[in-house]
């Protein structure tokens, strides 16, 4: 009798730590979207969306308020266009702006809000005006490469006078 109670035990143990690293798992990879309210759609036009994913998390002053559910390109405009979808709790004024930010140095990509002041708020469906593209690290050494070469050039011309 013993034994079959401590055999219970040990399976009700396992049990637990499975469905702990499952939750872990979820909260890791982004998809628990435990204890979440409503939320409402928006939409943002990139002209380089970086390696933004979806999934990806949508910040506010360093708080997590939504994220990432659809990343396509307008055929018109050849922009990305980014489907948001933010929790109901966190209103956002017309003038609020995106950005495609990057968590440290080498860190996933997320989109960062910030409020501006209109009295009115962004509704269900409608587009983020103002938005501003990745910074992606390969364009800005290309950049910082093409400048060193450009000062060398110039600077053997000069002493070539």
């Amino acid at each position: 009798m013993a034994r079959r109670n401590i055999e219970v035990l040990v399976g009700l143990f396992v049990l637990l730590g499975i469905g702990g690293l499952l939750f872990l798992a979820l909260k890791t990879a982004n998809l628990g979207n435990i204890g979440r309210g409503s939320t409402y759609t928006l939409q943002a036009r990139f002209d380089n969306i970086g390696g933004l994913k979806v999934r990806a998390p949508v910040r506010s002053a360093g708080v997590t308020v939504g994220n990432v559910t659809a990343i396509g390109l307008d055929p018109k405009t050849y922009q990305g266009v980014v489907t948001l979808e933010v929790q109901r709790s966190y209103q956002f004024p017309k003038d609020t702006s995106a950005k495609i930010l990057t968590a440290g140095l080498l860190g996933d990509q997320y989109i960062g809000l910030e409020p501006g002041g209109d009295d009115k708020n962004l509704e269900s469906g409608q587009t983020i005006a103002q938005t501003q593209s990745a910074v992606v690290l390969e364009n800005l050494i290309g950049q910082f490469l093409t400048g060193k070469a450009a000062d060398a050039g110039s600077a053997a011309s000069g002493a070539a006078k």
